[in-house]
């Protein structure tokens, strides 16, 4: 059985990765260096090639089973494929959708419409506008203390997010924002600006529909 580690230098998917990047592998070399070695009777290179045979042939039905049919692999890999590929799809359908504008808002966030408390959410967006991330900051009723900049922010920067937009919930029913929603906004916009991390906008949330500081000119 042939492990990874015993691959001549220029021919191991490890080197490899490091050497030129991870795009730079082929789909048998990356299943290499996610399992690791080989099973007995069958090395690593002739094992990856016969499962990406495989998620090539059926790729929209593969299951433990199916995986489990090539000779030598057993659950312990199959269930390393398996968890691989079920995090880069819920990875990829996070990553896929885009806030366009208020409505888009409303619709990710509409769970939070309906709530009897205060939700204050963020969500943080890359240059194309895809969703990176989608928090709760606090719940609890809106006021200037509680809103501290340095909340909003900090996973917006770790994120290294182009854009940030913050939403909140109104249990009351009505879409007028109050003077401490004017004011939070005003300062969260001041703030964004010196951390270069642009608030794209602020949306009030009802069961009834939103309002949009951006669509009204208020940022």
């Amino acid at each position: 059985m042939t492990a990874l580690r015993d691959l001549h230098k220029q021919d191991k998917p490890r080197e490899k990765l490091a050497a030129k990047g991870v795009q730079a592998l082929r789909n048998d070399e990356l299943l290499s260096v996610l399992l690791g070695s080989g099973v007995r009777g069958k090395d690593i290179r002739k094992l990856s090639r016969e499962i990406v045979t495989m998620m090539d042939r059926e790729f929209d039905t593969l299951d433990l089973d199916k995986l489990c049919d090539i000779h030598g692999l057993g659950t312990a890999k199959a269930s390393q494929i398996l968890a691989a590929i079920e995090l880069s799809k819920r990875y990829l359908i996070r990553t896929n959708r885009r806030i366009t504008d208020a409505k888009d808002v409303y619709d990710e966030l509409r769970q939070y419409a309906d709530r009897q408390q205060e939700y204050f959410l963020s969500i943080t967006l890359d240059g194309a506008s895809h969703i990176i991330n989608t928090r709760t900051v606090f719940i609890g009723t809106l006021n200037q203390s509680l809103v501290h900049p340095r909340e909003v922010f900090t996973d917006a920067i770790a994120d290294r997010a182009a854009g940030i937009i913050i939403a909140h919930n109104h249990p009351s029913g009505t879409l007028e924002p109050s003077a401490a929603d004017r004011s939070i906004t005003s300062r969260l916009a001041e703030v964004s600006r010196l951390v270069g991390i642009e608030l794209l906008d602020h949306v009030i949330l009802t069961r009834g529909g939103y309002f949009s500081f951006s669509d009204e000119g208020l940022l």
